[in-house]
């Protein structure tokens, strides 16, 4: 499975960095997956949704750590490079597609 397209919007928020689309194969999309700054740096989180007790659980996520890999690399690539155009500011709806 390969990653045919990301969509990036830079949030201007101090943690949330950025929400991304992912395109699988020119036929599969996933969105909602949000750039995070962590305690170790950026990292993807799946798309989740809240349960009732207040924890979240995801809606979509790779099975392996392979995929994981595959996906936070072309979406924090992207996120960078976006980043970079922009200046290095947050740009509230910067997007762009590969």
């Amino acid at each position: 499975m390969e990653i045919s397209e990301v969509r990036i919007t830079i949030r201007p928020d101090d943690r949330l960095k950025a929400f991304a689309s992912v395109t699988f194969d020119n036929c599969f999309v996933v969105h909602g997956l949000k750039v995070i700054e962590g305690n170790n740096g950026l990292f993807v989180a799946m798309p989740s949704r809240r349960r009732s007790d207040g924890s979240f659980q995801d809606i979509a996520h790779p099975i392996n750590n392979e995929m994981r890999a595959k996906i936070e690399t072309k979406v924090l690539g992207l996120y960078r490079e976006e980043l970079a155009k922009a200046g290095g500011v947050h740009a509230s709806a910067v997007e762009s597609s590969r």
